[in-house]
């Protein structure tokens, strides 16, 4: 092997450093009872054990229609976007589609706006349609509806232009009139206007609102509110719901922060209030930290039951389902009831919701590319026609298209949501190159990244083993940085199909405090995991190559996995008249 760009030798290749610090501690939380491979919920014997969705899918809100549950979750810049899910009985979900099958503004998109794009979406069942509201803080709030919720749905509609809108749910009262909710992002709106939320009439076919809205929640100026951690001041409160119940209008919204904090629920008699609020979940004693925004659904027979996310870093946002009780005061308490409180905490298994059995299932996650790829797969941006050839079948054939050396920065990543926590990802490639500079490969992506696959040279077709540190050029830490790629390549020929593997294996990192007050001491810790890349020449036997690569999110998302073709930046091939394609033979995710 050799490495080159400057930083080591081929001799000194035993002296590689870690691209990180790892924590030698398996990880140790509730995620010890999860089976390596593909992680199912349901454990076949009546109950469950949480998260019910290991995969990414950030500020789930679901509704009820009959019998069927449908979920939809924010997708930030990954295309198609808002996601739905469907299920019988809250527990197992399966992926129906995506409403949203490029983002707009079309141009804007065609870059991948990391931290931008799809945040957290609402979905209703209204005057015999589904409706899913979503913000893009940089455009504002769309709608958009159908009456099939596996699709198509219509082009998103503006309801409202406001800079830094997020977190929007509608609401249709008794007497007709459409509301909507919704909080700010800071960012673009403005300090003085975080940690609100306001309410705002909606036109009679819901397609924009009608005035500026009135401030029913003010976090800045609540008192503190009881939680597992002594009292804490509302702050970050955000992801409203608005539901009526008896009389009383309830607003779910979670506070302070996401990897920490609570969910509130706010009530008052009339809909612009006074509202008064309380914790109803928190952490507690177990492992679940930030128990974060989600939806109160019911049950046929009476059950409530509320499903949430909790930030698991480099895992992304998963998805827990909550039992959920009222009582004779009116207020609902989720989870299980911590002792000698008036709020819960996040269980780890439970008995399952009180529905019709459904098959044990989770989100498809392996392909073998019959017929193009499966509903899981989601590029970084707004795809081009001819990135994939679609009359290749049992195969996928991407085209090297023209895009940054810097992956953080291309659009033709074909990725996937991390589906376990223990598992290992495997497929074989192969690259037909017309210029120096094409390459592919089984790509780990974050703010951080690595991959292994081929990489076409002056001296032929390479098998390489590359990392990026900082690829987002430290933009989370708000600096400017130079980052630059490590490469090593593999001393073998290659003149065929090569078998590339990567295996995740989770662990836990210290973190510094943060930089506020009143944060819980599950923030002191990350889960990330350590990534082992290895290649087969055969498929059977494989070598590992290189040190373990520990992961890092991206803005707002877990760690993806996929699958990338490129002319690289940088190289001959990127501006070559024309340009060659890699294959890919099956994905498959194994223990």
């Amino acid at each position: 092997m050799s490495v080159r760009n400057g930083i080591l030798t081929g001799a000194l290749l035993a002296l590689l450093p870690l691209s990180f610090a790892i924590a030698e501690t398996p990880l140790v939380t509730a995620d010890s009872s999860m089976k390596p491979g593909i992680w199912v919920p349901d454990q076949g014997d009546g109950t469950y054990i949480n998260p019910v969705l290991n995969g990414d899918y950030s500020d789930p809100d679901v509704v009820r229609v009959g019998d069927d549950y449908y979920m939809t979750a924010s997708s930030f810049t990954n295309v198609p976007g808002l996601p739905v899910l469907h299920s019988k009985d809250l527990v197992n979900w399966t992926l129906i589609g995506h409403a949203l099958p490029r983002l707009v503004p079309d141009a804007h998109h065609g870059t991948p706006r990391r931290g931008g794009g799809v945040w957290a979406p609402a979905i209703r069942h209204h005057a015999g349609r589904f409706w899913i509201y979503y913000p893009d803080p940089d455009f504002g709030i769309y709608v958009v509806t159908t009456t099939n919720p596996a699709g198509p749905w219509t082009a998103p509609v503006l309801v409202d232009g406001s800079k830094g809108a997020i977190d929007p749910a509608p609401f249709w009262d008794e007497d007709g009139q459409g509301w909507l909710v919704h909080s700010y992002a800071a960012s673009r709106a403005g300090v003085e206007k975080k940690n609100r939320v306001v309410l705002k009439r909606l036109s009679p076919d819901g397609q924009r609102t009608l005035d500026d809205g009135v401030v029913i929640v003010d976090g800045n100026t609540l008192p503190p509110v009881m939680t597992s951690q002594g009292p804490k001041p509302w702050f970050t409160t955000e992801g409203p719901k608005l539901y009526k119940r008896k009389g009383w209008y309830y607003i779910f919204a979670p506070s302070g922060s996401v990897k920490g904090g609570w969910q509130g629920v706010f009530r008052a008699r009339g809909i612009t209030g006074p509202y008064e609020g309380r914790s109803v979940m928190d952490q507690g004693d177990t492992p679940w930290n930030g128990p974060h925004q989600g939806a109160w659904v019911d049950t046929p027979t009476g059950e409530d039951w509320f499903l949430h996310f909790q930030d698991t870093d480099s895992y992304g946002r998963r998805v827990l389902l909550q039992p959920m009780r009222w009582g004779a005061d009116g207020w609902p308490l989720i989870g299980e009831r911590q002792k000698g409180r008036n709020f819960g905490q996040p269980v780890t298994r439970h008995t399952k919701p009180n529905l019709p059995a459904q098959p044990a299932s989770a989100p498809l996650v392996n392909d073998d590319f019959a017929d193009g790829y499966h509903l899981g797969w989601q590029w970084s941006a707004n795809p081009a026609d001819d990135w994939i050839d679609r009359s290749v079948k049992d195969k996928l054939r991407l085209k090297s298209a023209s895009s940054s050396a810097n992956l953080w920065e291309a659009s033709n990543l074909l990725t996937q949501k991390l589906p376990g926590m223990r598992f290992a990802a495997t497929t074989s490639l192969t690259l037909s190159p017309a210029q120096i500079g094409e390459r592919a490969g089984l790509l780990v992506l974050g703010y951080d990244y690595a991959w292994i696959g081929l990489e076409s040279t002056a001296d032929g077709v390479k098998l390489v083993q590359v990392t990026r540190l900082k690829a987002d050029h430290g933009g989370r830490e708000g600096q400017v940085l130079s980052s630059s790629e490590t490469v090593l390549t593999a001393g073998v020929k290659v003149d065929g199909p090569v078998h590339v593997r990567a295996r995740f294996e989770p662990v836990t990192v210290a973190e510094p405090a943060p930089g506020f007050a009143h944060y819980w001491p599950s923030m002191l810790r990350s889960t990330h995991a350590r990534v082992q890349f290895s290649y087969s020449l055969d498929g059977v036997n494989f070598t590992a190559i290189g040190k373990p690569f520990q992961t890092l999110p991206g803005r707002w998302v877990g760690t993806q996995i996929g699958l990338f073709a490129q002319a690289a930046g940088g190289t001959p091939a990127f501006a070559a008249t024309r340009v060659g394609y890699a294959e890919f033979g099956a994905f498959q995710v194994t223990e």
